[in-house]
């Protein structure tokens, strides 16, 4: 039996996600695993009169490439992949693996060698993005190796997925309506402020929000979503933080992150585990020893972690950060070719205040909307 579901997460998507209209060019882009929902999003993309350009993936090309292509092989960006990519109205991203550790013994600085070639695809992408050329979402359909990954059966793991994506099942794109109107009452208050201070367990952070603006995630880039962010003056944060949850990038693993900050740039870095993975991105261009994101998580419905990025930086009671490239919209003028979310729970013995004021205690909202 079809999962209707499938069918209203591709009705958010494609009509309130990036709104697809009459005469846009649509790339959809997801692995094989994905074909129930891709199937849906295409059918829904020429429903609302678009042009739809199906690019699937097949899952362990990647490692393929990592293991067997030359040097050369690993900078080349396909012609008709930049094309799309300054062309194309609408991007949707589905995201779908069968092994979500393909690439954790791939050698990094082949990694990093990779990630440099795209930095200005990166560039292009944040451009078109921040102007509104370029309308995107990314989602995940849910499989067996997500499931492992959150440690919870593919039954209860697709429960989890379309319970945080569509919390009301019969009017989602209501319901993401009113969480819009919610998130910007927050960022109301945060408007004109200039300083944050977040102090938690080994972590004690201090940067300016001066000037920059905070992005409302109410659904439309990502699915699920639930945050505010925004780029932090770039030579501004000092102190130190230690990120509480694992942390998944490229395929690694990498736990017990600990960051030190002077004059916006990380200075000093470990870990647990990856440690050497950590210090070798680190050093993949200028920017990525700076922060391009600084947010808030507010989903609700997303209380645990499941080393998925796309819903761990949304957990509820949490703030993430992202080494690397910023969003323009935001005011962030950090370039790079890597954007790593590293998230950091707030429910205990922590607090965010902004010019002095708790906005954020032990994980709760402590001001009045």
């Amino acid at each position: 039996m079809a999962d209707i579901r499938i069918e209203k997460l591709a009705d958010v998507l494609v009509d309130y996600s990036v709104a697809v209209r009459k005469g846009d060019k649509v790339l959809i882009n997801g692995s094989t695993l994905c074909e129930p929902l891709l199937q849906q999003v295409y059918l829904k993309v020429l429903q609302a009169g678009g042009y739809p350009l199906m690019m699937p993936s097949i899952s362990g090309t990647e490692e393929l490439l990592y293991r067997y292509g030359s040097d050369d092989q690993l900078q080349h960006i396909p012609a008709p992949m930049k094309l799309a990519m300054e062309t194309y109205d609408v991007r949707i991203s589905i995201l779908g693996d069968a092994n979500t550790r393909l690439l954790s013994t791939i050698d990094p600085a082949r990694m990093v060698l990779h990630n440099q070639a795209y930095t200005e695809m990166t560039k292009i992408f944040m451009k078109r993005s921040a102007s509104g050329d370029l309308r995107w979402t990314v989602t995940l359909f849910p499989t067996n190796a997500y499931a492992q990954d959150a440690e919870m059966s593919l039954r209860e793991y697709e429960d989890f997925v379309y319970g945080a994506c569509l919390p009301d099942l019969n009017d989602p794109v209501g319901y993401w309506k009113k969480f819009s109107i919610h998130q910007q009452k927050i960022i109301d208050w945060l408007k004109g402020k200039k300083e944050v201070h977040l102090v938690g367990t080994d972590t004690d952070l201090r940067l300016t929000i001066a000037d920059r603006v905070f992005i409302n995630c109410d659904g439309r880039y990502n699915m699920p979503d639930g945050e505010i962010f925004t780029g932090p003056v770039e030579d501004s944060i000092e102190g130190h933080v230690r990120f509480s949850y694992p942390t998944i990038y490229e395929g690694r693993e990498v736990i017990g992150v600990q960051l030190w900050f002077k004059q916006g740039r990380v200075i000093r870095a470990s870990a647990e585990k990856n440690e050497e993975f950590l210090l070798k991105t680190l050093d993949t261009d200028e920017g990525a020893r700076r922060v391009g994101e600084f947010a808030i998580g507010t989903n609700e419905g997303i209380t645990r972690f499941t080393r998925e990025i796309l819903f761990d930086e949304k957990i509820n009671s949490s703030f993430h950060m992202a080494l690397g490239a910023g969003y323009p919209e935001t005011g962030s003028v950090n370039e790079s070719a890597i954007h790593w979310d590293m998230v950091c729970d707030l429910r205990n013995n922590s607090e965010i205040l902004v010019d002095g004021q708790r906005l954020y205690h032990n994980g709760r909202l402590a001001i009045d909307l």
